[in-house]
């Protein structure tokens, strides 16, 4: 996929980072259907291509900001070789290069968020309670609630099945599935349905 084609996915001006970023590498972009467990993913292939694939369903800062992220494990990769963890501290820091480089694109209610993130770049989105929030925001106007809002004792439902929350373990919410009758963990910025 061209680096054009993306652009009814992208926020405004951001080729010019892109061509930088994208430099002479092969990349294959895939646009995938919407995807619960990852928002993307990177791979080198075994032609020394890279594939990229990003959630369509991602409004356009997100999906820049997770391109960005998946590029910078293109670029880590290439400037300090195979050998290295996937998200250590040389992938942490080119992509902290990458965000403070291109942080006029984000909207200004956004800056201030990419700002604080790329202090310490997480590899996970979901690590992120200021990120998801701010997405969220945007993306959900259904009933949904973060699971950190609902009280111990309270019943949600998630994926169809129903939990109650059974108690707090450090961060997480340890939660009994009443169909199942196993346990589970829980993030605190989990989305559930909370039942009344």
């Amino acid at each position: 996929m061209s680096i054009s084609l993306l652009e009814k996915y992208l926020p405004e001006n951001t080729l010019p980072y892109l061509k930088v970023w994208f430099g002479d590498h092969s990349i294959h972009i895939k646009i995938t259907k919407g995807r619960n467990s990852k928002l993307g993913d990177y791979r080198k292939m075994p032609d020394k291509s890279h594939q990229i694939t990003i959630n369509s369903t991602l409004q356009p800062p997100l999906f820049f900001f997770v391109l960005t992220h998946e590029l910078a494990h293109l670029l880590a990769f290439e400037n300090f070789g195979g050998r290295i963890s996937p998200h250590g501290a040389e992938w942490k820091n080119t992509f902290k290069i990458m965000l403070l480089e291109s942080i006029a694109i984000y909207p200004d209610d956004l800056k201030p968020i990419i700002l604080k993130f790329s202090r310490s770049p997480k590899a996970n989105f979901m690590a992120s309670p200021d990120l998801v929030r701010y997405f969220h925001i945007e993306n959900y106007e259904d009933e949904s609630s973060y699971i950190e809002d609902l009280d111990l004792g309270e019943k949600f439902v998630y994926r169809k099945q129903t939990y109650i929350i059974e108690e707090k373990r450090k961060k997480n919410y340890l939660c009994l599935n009443l169909d199942t009758a196993k346990k589970y963990l829980f993030k605190p910025l989990a989305r559930v349905e909370k039942l009344s």
